[in-house]
């Protein structure tokens, strides 16, 4: 027991001596990403894009379906890929550079088409390459970012590799206000965004060159099998008799109410409350990222609060987002709502990640992070299916069918509570 004390203690501090270096390189990536990710992710540009071009509320409403899909299904097929690596380093590099050949690709197509009518066919199709890439990234990027920080620096750690990914976000969004005020969402103008986001995105990558990944020596091992049916049964059973991950699952439902809210909310504002569209696609991403990068600095960075406490300050915020949303309509409701919504947005990737890997309890949580998407992928994909469904045949009530929406969501964010509170983070 004292050699695999010594063994723990030993890598522990190996991983500190390149924590700066480990937070470079990552935080340089999501820079470069986060200049992307506000056309792609979570976005009221893409949104608004769609609409111009003649999308529905329910395809609309296919955008997170399509991300949850794809972050669901095939994530468990890269995680049984990756599950004998011992080093994740080039398997996490290539992974990033084939996402970003989807964008470029629609990039391309957009420039040449001269119809309008044609183009949400072509959308769709890229997206979802896209989605599905970024499906088969996830796991082996979150297990990659816990497995190279050690566990009392992970929380810190991420919340600065967040805090440049939204400094990216900001600087994106308030380019986008301006080519948005100037050029609308004239074809060339859009294609040459998605083109430049997959450009990024492919830059961006190369920076986890500059991280340093040690092998594990703990005595809790990943499950690895031969066959992809049997890796997946094992990590199934695995993960079914570990309650207190089944619960941290359900407490985490609160993200995927706060991510269809911020698919649908733009429009509602642009639509039935008088806010100029260029505001909406700038001004309201401006506010989401200054709120992400509020969070990572307070509740991330200083290290002085708890996963749960975290979590829960996280669905308090979410909550009084949704209730001004209900009583306002001013452009100030809107820009304090987008502010709490991407502070609340913010906390989930320094919660998620080290929960999943402390509630695990094994060395390579890959399988986890897999099967934690398919687990949540029923309402994950239900929510903004039956949100742009709900908005399409009650299109009569007018801004009423957004305020149920949002009435909605404090309920469900409410129900989350009593599963937060279940969870032990020391068991």
């Amino acid at each position: 027991m004292a050699v695999i004390r010594n063994i723990k203690k030993e890598k522990v501090q190996s991983k500190d001596n390149y924590f700066l270096q480990n937070v470079f390189g990552i935080s340089a990536v999501e820079f470069f990403w986060g200049l992307g990710l506000p056309v792609v992710v979570e976005s009221t540009f893409l949104q608004l894009f769609l609409k111009k071009n003649g999308a529905s509320s329910l395809s609309i409403g296919m955008i997170p379906t399509f991300f949850f899909i794809g972050n669901s299904i095939f994530a468990l097929i890269s995680s049984y890929l990756t599950n004998r690596l011992i080093f994740r380093r080039t398997a996490v590099i290539l992974l990033h550079l084939i996402s970003s050949v989807s964008l470029l690709l629609f990039g391309g197509t957009l420039f040449f088409l001269k119809a309008s009518e044609f183009l949400l066919w072509p959308f769709f199709l890229c997206y979802g390459i896209f989605c599905i890439c970024i499906g088969m990234t996830l796991p082996v990027w979150l297990s990659y970012l816990v497995n190279i920080l050690s566990a009392k620096k992970t929380v810190v750690g991420l919340a600065y590799m967040n805090i440049f990914q939204n400094m990216g976000k900001l600087i994106s969004s308030i380019i986008i206000l301006k080519i948005v005020e100037t050029y609308a969402f004239s074809r060339h103008s859009s294609a040459l965004i998605f083109f430049i986001v997959g450009l990024l995105f492919g830059i961006g990558s190369l920076f986890f060159f500059f991280t340093k990944e040690l092998p594990s020596h703990n005595s809790t091992v990943p499950i690895a099998s031969d066959s992809f049916r049997k890796y997946s049964f094992e990590s199934l059973a695995h993960i079914l008799k570990n309650r207190n991950i089944l619960y941290f699952m359900m407490a985490d439902f609160e993200f995927y109410v706060v991510m269809t809210v911020i698919s649908f909310y733009a429009n509602y504002a642009t639509i039935y409350c008088g806010i100029n569209p260029a505001i909406a696609a700038g001004l309201f991403v401006t506010c989401i990222y200054l709120g992400a990068i509020t969070s990572n600095l307070t509740l991330g960075s200083w290290g002085y609060f708890t996963l749960k406490n975290i979590s829960l300050i996280s669905k308090l915020i979410s909550i009084f987002a949704m209730l001004i949303l209900i009583v306002g309509s001013a452009q100030w409701d809107f820009l304090l709502a987008s502010f709490l919504l991407g502070a609340a947005r913010g906390t989930r990737i320094i919660i998620m990640p080290p929960a999943v890997k402390k509630l695990s309890g094994l060395t390579d949580a890959t399988g986890y992070f897999a099967l934690f998407s398919i687990f949540t992928l029923p309402i994950a994909m239900g929510l903004p299916i039956m949100t742009g469904y709900f908005l399409d045949y009650f299109s009569s009530l007018g801004g009423d069918a957004y305020r149920m929406i949002f009435g909605v969501g404090v309920g469900l964010i409410l129900m989350t509570l009593f599963f937060l509170f279940k969870v032990d983070f020391d068991g």
